[in-house]
């Protein structure tokens, strides 16, 4: 039974988020709904965000690092 996707955003971006069974392991599947990629977070990545210094996690939040590259 697929789980329907839920949608979390804000005035700076609106991501679909769903748990994704078809892989050997329940993950979650991300979209970013502005561009259409999507990534997908098994057990250990998402852990790895609960536990990363809060430093950390406000450097991968710049948009300008990755986001608005043409190259990304």
């Amino acid at each position: 039974m697929e789980i329907p996707p839920d949608v979390v955003g804000n005035e700076f971006a609106e991501v679909s988020v769903r748990i994704d069974a078809d892989a050997n392991s329940r993950r979650v599947r991300l979209e970013d709904l502005r561009t259409g990629r999507v990534r997908f977070l098994d057990a250990l990545e998402l852990e790895t965000l609960v536990w990363l210094p809060e430093g950390n996690l406000r450097r991968l939040l710049d948009p300008a690092a990755d986001r608005w590259r043409e190259d990304a």
